[in-house]
């Protein structure tokens, strides 16, 4: 029987969060794709926060395509998290493929300051 899109992500998010974990001092930078928004926000599992959060929906991020927007929200997140005095964190791509708009918020992320 084959798996749907989303199941199949679905067990390849959980199979990266056995091993991704966000803690106060390294965070998970957790990243959710829609088909027109990306959101990212760092997270501490232990105690179960969200310490920052950023979208493409923000009225301060302008952009003109979804790559471009990518780009914003990554370079957004690490502004937050360097004010915050984080640097270190940890990358949950959350089942999607290190690609496209992914990889484009993750290089302005570490263009940023952010060590991953």
């Amino acid at each position: 029987m084959a798996l749907s899109k989303l199941e199949r992500r679905q067990r390849i998010k959980y199979r990266i969060r056995k091993i991704v974990t966000g803690t106060a001092a390294k965070p998970r930078l957790s990243v959710f794709r829609s088909n027109k928004e990306i959101y990212a926000q760092l997270v501490d599992d232990v105690a179960g926060v969200t310490l920052a959060s950023v979208s493409s929906r923000n009225k301060e991020i302008k952009a003109s395509s979804k790559g471009e927007a990518a780009a914003a929200v990554g370079k957004a997140i690490a502004e937050k998290a360097t004010k915050a005095g984080i640097e270190n964190i940890a990358f949950d791509r959350n089942g999607y493929l290190y690609h496209g708009r992914v990889k484009v918020l993750a290089d302005a992320a570490r263009e940023a300051g952010l060590k991953f």
